[in-house]
């Protein structure tokens, strides 16, 4: 019975499946926690000034980028690693090389998601009582999207490092 705990343990591919989940789920959570945040503060704006739509809609939706980071990440994962064509492979060190990946890439998704819905919530405000700034305004919450960025980057450079050979 020791055996088969040590054996799952030691499993690559369960690490790798975990690090992709991780990171997957990390990134969608922060993702929907600030578009949370800024599709109710501008439903408050948008109540006084429905013309201002198509301006507040980026703001509104530039925080779920980092959702879409971490699919990316997840599906490079999977496809790395042979999930998508049914045939798993992974050392131990691969594995959990991946899941740490995942974990700090997937923290990183999420609190720049929440920080940069917090940065669009100014963005909201600015737009809403000057509207002829929008413009001005998409740039403070981009600024936050460089570092969801640079972590996508970062996980492709590890996945196709670590995916190269087993160590």
């Amino acid at each position: 019975m020791g055996n088969i705990g040590l054996q799952t343990l030691s499993n690559g591919p369960l690490w790798v499946a975990a690090g992709a989940v991780i990171v997957a789920a990390l990134g969608g959570i922060g993702s929907a926690i600030a578009i949370g945040m800024t599709t109710s503060h501008s439903a408050g704006v948008l109540s006084e000034k429905p013309e201002l739509f198509g301006k507040l809609l980026v703001l509104m939706s530039l925080p779920g980028t980092q959702g879409f980071y971490a699919f990316v990440v997840a599906f490079l994962i999977m496809q790395q690693f042979g999930f998508t064509s049914g045939k798993p492979e992974a050392s131990l060190g691969q594995g959990l090389t991946i899941l740490v990946m995942g974990i700090f890439v997937g923290l990183v998704q999420l609190k720049s998601a929440i920080a940069q819905g917090q940065s669009a919530l100014g963005s909201i405000d600015l737009t809403g009582k000057h509207p002829e700034e929008s413009g001005r305004a998409i740039l403070l919450p981009g600024l936050v999207e460089m570092y969801a960025v640079l972590a996508l980057l970062v996980a492709v450079l590890v996945i196709l490092w670590v995916g190269a050979k087993p160590f």
